[in-house]
């Protein structure tokens, strides 16, 4: 627990995290909004159309998409700050056991990040409602659920992941853009290689990830079901977490 106290006083006494939480909740809910909006002009201009691209995963999709990018970034940076102004070996000094500061700084950014992307994808799920009301056909919770509560699970899932490459890499220049390159472009580069894109796509772990956050089909030849989308994103996660605590213990802070 005063691991926990320590991490939190760490995380809340910094500008850093809480203007990230403002970007996650303008850049979730306005495009909730949005979308909402584009979703009703298009109802009320052409009755006859079916505007029903907007569902549960559409609407909480600013969460999921770039508020959970922003939420990998702040993670990542609550290592590698404290590596590069030499925080991180108070920590170690205080606390010898370095896979204990590991796991409650993850725990904790993991948690709050789960926490506000849950609320922000409901709150987006109604505002999305409310704006597009009978326009919007498909913004329905009925077997649609996974919509929302698919986001914070993801989110924790990459807090543990960036966390586990910023101590792996622990400068904060190669982290952020591992992780926005790896997840925005390479994995959709590597997609787009005809036959050889469409066999390495099942087996990319982002793809996986929006796979399970998604309510509709997500066409590429998989070898497993929804959920096996997801145990395979949070094995993946595992593998980068588990990596970086064996390396933070064997090498000099």
């Amino acid at each position: 627990m005063g691991v926990l106290a320590a991490e939190r006083i760490k995380l809340t006494s910094t500008r850093s995290p809480w203007w990230c939480s403002a970007v996650v909740v303008l850049l979730g809910i306005g495009l909730a909004v949005l979308i909402a909006v584009v979703t009703k002009t298009a109802g009320n201009t052409d009755p006859s159309s079916q505007p029903d691209m907007l569902t549960t995963s559409v609407a909480a999709s600013g969460v999921a998409g770039f508020g959970v990018m922003v939420l990998m970034i702040m993670a990542a940076l609550t290592v590698t700050s404290e590596y590069r102004f030499g925080v991180i070996r108070a920590s170690f000094l205080a606390v010898p056991n370095r896979t204990k500061v590991v796991v409650s700084k993850a725990a904790l950014v993991g948690g709050y990040a789960a926490v506000l992307t849950g609320v922000l994808s409901l709150i987006a799920f109604a505002v999305a409602k409310l704006i597009a009301g009978d326009t919007a056909t498909n913004l329905v919770l009925d077997g649609n659920w996974r919509g929302i509560y698919s986001v914070p699970i993801y989110a924790l899932l990459c807090v543990f992941l960036a966390i586990g490459v910023g101590v792996l890499v622990r400068q904060s220049a190669a982290a952020i853009s591992l992780i926005v390159l790896w997840s925005l472009l390479l994995e959709n580069l590597l997609g787009a290689f005809g036959g050889f894109g469409r066999a390495v796509k099942p087996f990319l772990p982002f793809q996986n990830a929006n796979r399970f956050l998604s309510v509709e089909e997500y066409e590429a030849n998989w070898h497993w079901g929804i959920w096996g989308s997801l145990i395979y994103f949070a094995v993946f996660t595992a593998i980068v977490f588990g990596a970086a605590l064996v390396v933070v213990n064997r090498r000099d802070a």
